[in-house]
C-alpha cells in the first residue's frame, strides 16, 4: 500500500486531519530542505510536497515564485532533487510528493519519471497544468506502480469535471480554495464549506484544502469539513525571513506549525 494511503487510513482511525506542507526543493539550497523536512516531520506534519521547480510558475505566487528561481540559480534540478530523496528515506518514511509542472516530466520522460520518483521513494506527483482529460499517459505509467496522481478541483469546475477529478485523482483531491495563484490570504471565500461538501459528496477520496491558507483560524475552517489542509507560501516566508537574516529559522519554524497543528485537531 502507497505510503499517502497508509497516511489517511492512519489519520482516520486517530480522527485527525492531514497536515500536508509545500516546500520548493532547493531553496534556500538542498540541505537546508532536507533539514527543514525532518524538523516539519517532528512538528507533527504528515505528507511533505516538495516542490519541482520551473521557470514559468503560472500558479504560483510570488513568494513560491521567488524561491523556485533562487533554487533554479543554484542549479537544482530532478536529477538532483531524487537524490535528496533518497537522503530523506534514509531517515523517514513520512509521504513526499512532488509537485510541479507538466515540462519538467515531460522533458525527463514520463516513464522514466515515474520510475525514477518510485525508485527515490516519492509517493506521489501533483502537476496544475496538467488537465486530468490530457493526463492519461501520467496516470497510466503511475497505476503500474501504485505512484499517486493528484489532480486539482476548482471553485469554477463544473460538476462533470469535478466527478472526472475525482474519478481519475488517487492519493487525495487537492481543491483549491480560491481564484488565482498560490499565496497567503487574509480570507478564505464565503463558499468553501459548500464547495468542500459537494465534492465530498461525489467521492470517498480524501479532500484536501490549499490556496491561500496562513492562519490558524483558516486552517480550523478548512480542516472542519475537509480531510486535510496544505499550506505552502506562509511556511516559505518565514524562510525568506531566516534568510534575510542569515540565519536558520527553527524556532519560527516550529511556533508555526505548532499553531497550525493545534488548529486542526
Amino acid at each position: 500500500m502507497n505510503r499517502i494511503e497508509k497516511k489517511f487510513i492512519e489519520l482516520r482511525k486517530k480522527k485527525k486531519k492531514a497536515f500536508i506542507v509545500y516546500l520548493t526543493a532547493g531553496y534556500p539550497d538542498l540541505k537546508t530542505t532536507e533539514k527543514i523536512t525532518l524538523q516539519l516531520e517532528k512538528g507533527g506534519v504528515d505528507i511533505i510536497e516538495l516542490g519541482i521547480p520551473f521557470s514559468d510558475p503560472l500558479a504560483d505566487g510570488p513568494t513560491i515564485q521567488n524561491a523556485s528561481q533562487k533554487s533554479l540559480a543554484k542549479g537544482t534540478n530532478v536529477g538532483s532533487i531524487l537524490k535528496l530523496v533518497r537522503r530523506l528515506r534514509k531517515k523517514t518514511d513520512m509521504p513526499i510528493v512532488f509537485m510541479t509542472y507538466y515540462n519538467p516530466v515531460y522533458q525527463y520522460g514520463i516513464q522514466k519519471f515515474v520510475k525514477d520518483s518510485i525508485g527515490a521513494g516519492s509517493d506521489g506527483i501533483i502537476v496544475p497544468d496538467l488537465p486530468v482529460e490530457e493526463s492519461e499517459e501520467l496516470v497510466k505509467a503511475s497505476k503500474k506502480s501504485d505512484f499517486k496522481t493528484i489532480f486539482l478541483a476548482a471553485p469554477t469546475s463544473t460538476t462533470e469535471r469535478l466527478k472526472e477529478i475525482a474519478r481519475h485523482s488517487s492519493g487525495f483531491i487537492y481543491y483549491v480554495s480560491l481564484m488565482g495563484v498560490t499565496g497567503a490570504r487574509e480570507n478564505l471565500p464565503g463558499d468553501l464549506i459548500a464547495s468542500i461538501k459537494k465534492i465530498k459528496r461525489m467521492t470517498a477520496k480524501p479532500v484536501c484544502v490549499g490556496f491561500g491558507i496562513s492562519t490558524p483560524l483558516q486552517a480550523a475552517l478548512a480542516s472542519r469539513y475537509s480531510d486535510g489542509i496544505i499550506i505552502g507560501s506562509a511556511l516559505i516566508k518565514i524562510i525568506d525571513k531566516g534568510m534575510a537574516d542569515k540565519k536558520y529559522p527553527a524556532g519560527s519554524i516550529t511556533k508555526f506549525i505548532n499553531s497550525i497543528r493545534k488548529a486542526i485537531k
